[in-house]
C-alpha cells in the first residue's frame, strides 16, 4: 500500500514590507517620538506659552518660541501624551477650538516679530465632542485655514505621525509641507473609511491602500513637498537619529524660504494649495 502524501501546508503570501497599512501602524506606535520630544531634541530654548485669550489653554496643542539652527521661530503642534494620565490631559492629541485659536495667536506673534512658523502635526483628528461643537470647532479650523494662507511669514509644516482630517489641516497650511517616512495624512482614518465603504472596520488595510495616505503616494500627488527619512525600523527605534533627520529638513527649508520675497511666498502658497486635486480629462 502506497504511503499517504503529507498534507501540504498553505503558506500565506507575506505582506509588503512598506505597505500603507504598516506605515499607519508605525505612525501610531506607542513609543514613536511626539511633538514635545522633537521640541526638546530639534529646537533650542523652547519656551511654551499658554492660552487662547478667549476660553483657556488646550494641552493638546503646545506652542511657543524656540530656536533652530540659530533661527528664532514659533513652534506649534499636537501632543498626544505618553502615559495614561498624560494622554487624558492631552486629549490623545485631539485639540479643542481653543487649541487652534492659541496656535493662531502665536502665529500672529510670529508674523509681528518676523519669525517663521514650524507646525508639527500628529493627531487622529480634532476633538468632536459636544463642548468643542458648542465652542465652534469647525469655525476655529476654517478661520485658521484662511489666516494661515495670508500670514506674512514663512511656514513649514511636518506630519510626524498621524495627520487626521481637519484636525491636521488646522495648522497644516504652509509654504513647505513635509511628512516623515512612516507618517500618514488623510481626510479620514482607514478604519473610518472601511466602516463607510465596507460597513466593517476589518477592511482597514484595504482602505489604507486605496486612500494613498502614505508619504510616497502623497508626494507623487503633490500634496506634500518632501519626505523626511526615518531610521530603518521607524522613528521609535532610534529617536535621536530621527530627530537629527527632522532638524536638518526643517532648518534647510526655513533657510530656503528666507530667500523668497514675502509677496512671492504668498503667491506660491496660494498656487500650491489651489493646484492640489486638479484633474484634467483629455478629450479624444
Amino acid at each position: 500500500m502506497a504511503p499517504k502524501k503529507a498534507a501540504t501546508k498553505k503558506v500565506s503570501k507575506p505582506k509588503q514590507a512598506d505597505s500603507p497599512w504598516q506605515r499607519v501602524q508605525l505612525a501610531r506606535h506607542p513609543m514613536r517620538p511626539m511633538m514635545l520630544d522633537y521640541a526638546a531634541s530639534c529646537f533650542d530654548e523652547f519656551i511654551e506659552l499658554h492660552g487662547d485669550r478667549h476660553i483657556g489653554d488646550d494641552a493638546a496643542m503646545p506652542a511657543g518660541f524656540a530656536t533652530i539652527g540659530g533661527q528664532k521661530c514659533v513652534v506649534v503642534g499636537h501632543e498626544k501624551g505618553r502615559e495614561t494620565k498624560e494622554k487624558l490631559r492631552r486629549n490623545f492629541g485631539s485639540a479643542n477650538p481653543e487649541g487652534y485659536r492659541k496656535a493662531l495667536r502665536l502665529m500672529r506673534m510670529a508674523e509681528k516679530f518676523s519669525m517663521p512658523v514650524v507646525a508639527i502635526i500628529d493627531t487622529p483628528g480634532a476633538y468632536p465632542g459636544i463642548g468643542a461643537e458648542e465652542r465652534n470647532i469647525a469655525e476655529a479650523i476654517a478661520y485658521n485655514l484662511k489666516e494661515m494662507m495670508l500670514l506674512r511669514t514663512p511656514i513649514v509644516a511636518v506630519v510626524i505621525g498621524e495627520g487626521g482630517s481637519g484636525g491636521a489641516l488646522g495648522i497644516g497650511v504652509a509654504d513647505r509641507v513635509m511628512m516623515m517616512e512612516n507618517a500618514y495624512y488623510s481626510v479620514i482614518s482607514p478604519e473610518g473609511c472601511a466602516a463607510i465603504l465596507w460597513k466593517d472596520s476589518k477592511h482597514a488595510e484595504e482602505a489604507a491602500k486605496a486612500m494613498k495616505l502614505d508619504a510616497k503616494n502623497l508626494k507623487k500627488l503633490k500634496v506634500v513637498d518632501e519626505i523626511v527619512e526615518e531610521p530603518k525600523k521607524g522613528a521609535h527605534s532610534d529617536p535621536a537619529k530621527a530627530a537629527e533627520y527632522l532638524k536638518t529638513a526643517i532648518a534647510k527649508n526655513l533657510k530656503e524660504l528666507a530667500s523668497v520675497s514675502m509677496d512671492e511666498l504668498l503667491l506660491l502658497r496660494y498656487k500650491k494649495f489651489r493646484n492640489i486635486g486638479q484633474f484634467n480629462e483629455g478629450l479624444e
